[in-house]
């Protein structure tokens, strides 16, 4: 496991090559931005404000007859 063998990380030095066992360094680093979220535009009239549901108010909790 020396110099002459080339399937070790030495070995690949020696020769000066590259493989599985001696990677490459990547050249570029890239940077992924996370997407922003968009916005639906909501139009403001009259009728959206006035077609809007009205609170109905709960009934009281009766006792039960004994």
């Amino acid at each position: 496991m020396g110099k002459g063998d080339i399937k070790t990380k030495k070995g690949k030095i020696a020769a000066g090559s590259y493989g599985v066992s001696r990677p490459r360094k990547s050249s570029s680093t890239i940077e992924v931005k996370p997407a922003k979220a968009k916005k639906k535009a909501v139009p403001k009239t009259k009728k959206a404000a006035t077609t809007a549901k009205k609170a109905t108010p709960k009934k009281k909790a009766t006792s039960a007859k004994k």
